[in-house]
């Protein structure tokens, strides 16, 4: 194709435009087919685009039908990735309609400086919770919509045919909590949260997965560890308290760690690892959370003690957020352990 029917080309297509010829897209950092650890570093710059200056920039992996998107003509990002072969797509819109793409082939390999927490040998290990009796649902009050769910012990998929699947229909992005008490105790401070889930197509309609630990104290309060998987900011949270026990405001803190549900791969198991451990009021300090095997160094610490008035309790919540006006989403947990020291 010479220049002039690639000019022509261009220009019939207008707001879907293709012209990689004209692309200015440099990625610095990850070379097309270097060996990366994760969390790697996405370095890339794009002043134009088929000569249109650009006003977005975004990049996603593989098949992820999520774009992480950027108002800037220039990415320097932290970017995790699971252990494997994978395709970076980074992508750049010009202010009249143009688009520009490149893809990158990298290789994750475990990072040696990235290693799990490991409970002492005397740590208290409370296995298969997913399938113990007494799980209920609830719809997320705090959601903007509302959700229904169901839960069950399944054979398949499972590791060990021993599976809790989830379902939920939701409304308005809304979100069903699942839960279930599993133990008492007031005195313990640290604990290693440790599971198995398993997504399947309907992944593309979850925004968030919440993985949660509820611990009710001697003098009443309870600490909530919460952790989310943010398909909405594309990021690893974690719940704090910004105003006191009695008074309490609850938020998510965003880390600097990517997580996306709906990028997860479909039909397979993906193991899930969180440790944290609190202080006598209820400070928290999340340190570390590892999806299959590559783990991230949080280390922030905030209060996450709550005045509920609850009974002694060790409970743990499971949460699928909806994604959309309305839809249905399903999720299987398996080998939920949660070891306490």
């Amino acid at each position: 194709m010479n220049a002039l029917r690639k000019l022509f080309f261009c220009v019939s297509l207008f707001s879907l435009l293709i012209c990689p010829a004209f692309a200015s897209i440099t990625v610095s950092s990850p070379t097309s087919g270097a060996t990366v650890s994760s969390p790697f570093t996405l370095s890339v710059s794009a002043p134009d685009c088929s000569s249109q200056p650009i006003v977005v920039m975004g990049y996603s992996l593989d098949t992820s039908r999520s774009i992480t998107l950027f108002r800037a003509t220039s990415i320097n990002r932290s970017v995790s990735a699971a252990t494997g072969s994978h395709t970076l797509h980074v992508k750049a819109w010009g202010r009249r309609g143009a688009f520009c793409a490149t893809d990158v082939s990298i290789n994750v390999q475990p990072n040696p400086l990235f290693t799990p927490i490991t409970p002492p040998v005397w740590a208290v290990s409370v296995s298969s919770i997913q399938a113990l009796d007494g799980w209920s649902g609830a719809s997320d009050t705090e959601a903007s919509g509302s959700a229904i769910g169901d839960t069950s012990i399944v054979a398949s998929p499972s590791l060990d045919a021993n599976a809790r699947e989830f379902n939920v229909s939701f409304l308005d992005s809304g979100g069903e909590r699942f839960y279930a008490v599993f133990g008492e105790d007031n005195t313990t401070t640290n604990f290693l949260y440790d599971t198995w889930v398993y997504l399947d197509d309907t992944s593309s309609q979850i925004a968030n997965l919440e993985f949660d630990l509820n611990q009710v104290l001697a003098n009443g309060d309870t600490v909530i560890y919460g952790v989310q998987c943010d398909g909405w900011n594309n990021t690893w949270d974690y719940t704090a308290n910004t105003g006191t026990p009695a008074n309490w405001t609850d938020v998510w803190v965003h880390t600097p760690y990517y997580c996306n549900p709906r990028a997860w791969t479909i039909n397979t198991w993906h193991h899930v690892q969180i440790a944290y451990s609190r202080d006598d009021i209820g400070n928290v300090t999340y340190k570390t959370v590892a999806l299959d095997g590559q783990t991230m160094y949080i280390n922030a610490t905030a209060l996450s003690a709550f005045t509920l008035g609850w009974g002694q309790t060790l409970l743990t919540n499971f949460q699928i957020d909806g994604y959309g006006t309305a839809g249905s989403a399903n999720a299987w947990l398996d080998n939920l352990t949660i070891e306490r020291w």
